[in-house]
This record gives C-alpha cells, sequence and structure tokens, in this order.
C-alpha cells in the first residue's frame, strides 16, 4: 500500500519469510492430523508479532491496526490456521487486556502473553448466543473476595491449548449486565470441554471452555461490573478488520496457484490461460482482492488514525470483513474450478484454502450479521 513505512514493509518481508520458511513445510501436515504446534507462538514472540497492538512498556510494538492486519494477510496467505489462532491471542486477548484491563492486570499478564509463554483465547460465544451475544448465559456471582462462574462457551479459538482467557459473563439481570474477567486455565473450577473437529482451520484448536463453580479473584474483573459491552464492541471493530487481512491472505495464495497452473496446464495444444473464461476468473478474482485490500487497509489506516470511533467503526468493520470474506471464498472457489479434479484433491492446496476462508464468512460475526449492522446504520439505527 501507498501509506506503508519502512517499518511496515520491513514486518512484511519479515513475516512472509517466517510464514513461507516455518510455516508452509508442516502446514499440509498439520491440516490433515489437526495438530496445533504450539511452539509456533515462541516463534511469533521472538518477530515482535504477538504484541504488536501493546505498549513496550510490557514488551510490545504499539505498530497499531495497519501492521497486525500485514501480519495477517502474510501468515494468512501460508497457514490460516495459525493466523486465526494468533488473531485470537494477540488481538482478542492481548489488545483487550492492553486496551481495558488495570496497570495490575496489565504487568501481571501481558508480559508472559507476548513472550508467547501464555496463549490466549477469549469466552464469548455460547452454544445459545452466537450472534446474539448479549443472550449469552454464563453467569458471575459474587462471593466475598471471588466471582463464581458458571457456564459454557462453545467454538472458542485456542482452546485446548490456552492457558488465559478473556470472558464476558452475567452479572445482573439487564440485557447488558455483562463484565469480563481475566480466567487462568488452573483456576478451580475451570475445564477444557471437547475439541471441535471441523471443516477448515484445522491446524487451529477451538473447543469448549466450561465453568463449573469456576472460582476467579475479584482482582481479575476488569473495569468493574457491567462494563463490558462497550470494550466488546471497540474490540469487536478491531477484530473484523484483522480478520479480513487472513481473508486477503487466502485469496492472493489463491490466485498465486491458480496463475501457475494456468500457464502451465495445457489443453487443446495450448496453455488454458489461453482461453478467455480462465482469464476472466483470474482478472475478477485479481480486481476484487486489490479492492478489498485497499478497502482493509485504508479502514486499518483510519483506525490507526483515531478516525473510528462509535457507530461509523461499528459499520465500516462490518462491511470490510463482508466483502473481504465473500471474496476470499469466491477467489479459492474460483481456483478451484482453474485446477479442475486437481483443484479438488489434496496435492495442491487451494481445497484447503476454500475450506479456511469459509470461516470467514461465520466467525467474528456472520456475513448476515455484517449486512444488519451495515444496513442500520444507513438507516440511522445504529
Amino acid at each position: 500500500m501507498w501509506f506503508f513505512t519502512d517499518e511496515h514493509r520491513l514486518l512484511e518481508k519479515s513475516v512472509r519469510d517466517f510464514a513461507q520458511s516455518v510455516l508452509g513445510p508442516r502446514i499440509e501436515h498439520l491440516d490433515e492430523t489437526e495438530q496445533t504446534d504450539k511452539s509456533y507462538f515462541k516463534k511469533m514472540a521472538d518477530l515482535g508479532l504477538l504484541g504488536i497492538t501493546a505498549p513496550e512498556e510490557y514488551g510490545g510494538t504499539r505498530m497499531g491496526c495497519v501492521a497486525a492486519t500485514i501480519a495477517m494477510e502474510e501468515i494468512g496467505a501460508v497457514d490460516a490456521s495459525t493466523a486465526l489462532s494468533d488473531l485470537a491471542h494477540s488481538y482478542l486477548t492481548v489488545n483487550n487486556i492492553a486496551t481495558n484491563a488495570s496497570e495490575a492486570q496489565k504487568q501481571k499478564y501481558l508480559p508472559k502473553m507476548i513472550s508467547g509463554d501464555w496463549i490466549g483465547g477469549m469466552g464469548m460465544t455460547e452454544p445459545g448466543a452466537g450472534s446474539d451475544a448479549l443472550a449469552m448465559r454464563t453467569r458471575a456471582v459474587k462471593k466475598g473476595d471471588k466471582y463464581i462462574l458458571n457456564g459454557t462457551k462453545m467454538f472458542i479459538t485456542n482452546a485446548i491449548i490456552g492457558d488465559v482467557f478473556y470472558v464476558y459473563a452475567r452479572t445482573g439481570d439487564g440485557r447488558k449486565d455483562i463484565s469480563t474477567f481475566i480466567v487462568e486455565s488452573k483456576f478451580p473450577g475451570f475445564k477444557m470441554g471437547k475439541k471441535l473437529k471441523k471443516m477448515g482451520m484445522r491446524a487451529s484448536p477451538t473447543g469448549e471452555l466450561i465453568f463449573e463453580n469456576c472460582e476467579v479473584p475479584d482482582e481479575n474483573l476488569v473495569g468493574g461490573e457491567n462494563q463490558a459491552v462497550g470494550h466488546m464492541l471497540k474490540n469487536l471493530d478491531i477484530e473484523r478488520i484483522t480478520i479480513s487481512g487472513i481473508s486477503l491472505g487466502i485469496a492472493r495464495a489463491s490466485l498465486e496457484v491458480a496463475v501457475k497452473y494456468a500457464k502451465e496446464r495445457h489443453q487443446f495444444g495450448k496453455p488454458i490461460a489461453d482461453f478467455q473464461m480462465i482469464q476472466a476468473m483470474l482478472a475478477d478474482g485479481q480486481a476484487e482482492y486489490e479492492a478489498a485490500r485497499f478497502y482493509t487497509y485504508g479502514s486499518a489506516q483510519m483506525w490507526d488514525e483515531g478516525k473510528l470511533t462509535g457507530s461509523s467503526s461499528r459499520a465500516l468493520s462490518a462491511k470490510v470483513k463482508l466483502v473481504a470474506a465473500r471474496m476470499a471464498t469466491k477467489v479459492a472457489l474460483d481456483a478451484i474450478q482453474i485446477l479442475g479434479g486437481y483443484g479438488y484433491i489434496k496435492e495442491f492446496p487451494v481445497e484447503r484454502y476454500m475450506r479456511d476462508a469459509k470461516l470467514m464468512e461465520i466467525g467474528a460475526g456472520s456475513n448476515e450479521m455484517m449486512r444488519v449492522i451495515a444496513a442500520r446504520d444507513m438507516l440511522g439505527d445504529l
């Protein structure tokens, strides 16, 4: 992008090199076996990737949303699963703590998370509360110097391997009476539920978090009771911009494979790249990728400049995610079509790209919810 600084370009190159040399050789095996390599967190920490949005005094680099999106695109182009796990750790957990937690909480948790010693995740979605997050039923009740949590969180990235979770729970009877807690996996009453088997993002663990009279020290309440909704909405905005970077990476990788194959594959005596229908799919995919890329990084730049607040932030981040997610799935599907039978088998990675891309239309807010948010903004109801 024209506004990338020298620091951004250095980050782009270093993350691309890391993804290709470290993540690339193993992703097919990890995807096939549904395994996660926890050592990647330490390696990403060495590159400064686990604290891109966090202040320097806790080990972060505070490079901002543009830098975070660059990291997501470059990792996502090679190994979307690791990009997703990094997103849950760095932006859903580290960024939330860095933005909303007390000084004591920041000092206790951020250095170990930014160094990769502790792996983080966020607990918001529940079995009966997905798009309607405020319908959550997990409840926290104050008893003495502790809160007792009861409930279940579902579809949680980095469940199974996580050490620290940023958990939302109900602390009153009103719809917005939601509070946030930093919950360690070693707390009494905390259990990891089953690991979920998935269509895509198979090297990123997803599972349940179960709270059965889970004891959380009152010092782990973030920002006071019933103050979580505002924090939740703000962090969802940066999540939706940065996760769009994963969609960009998947689309870019799909196009690279499709272009190479179209040049090499011959039918009727010439490369299939000479056929107009193939050219149309390639041209449309590249144009749609570039349009989504400008939209995503332009929004990330606005975030870093402090120009996105309130309803304008929610609407723009929703539209960015909608555009990027739909684009990535379409481009990946077209890449499979261009490769034909080879695209449908695991000899080429485009079938994995498509499986991974589909989650982008569901996680962090479904396409349908992104349209609702955008429409409400247009109608003045947001």
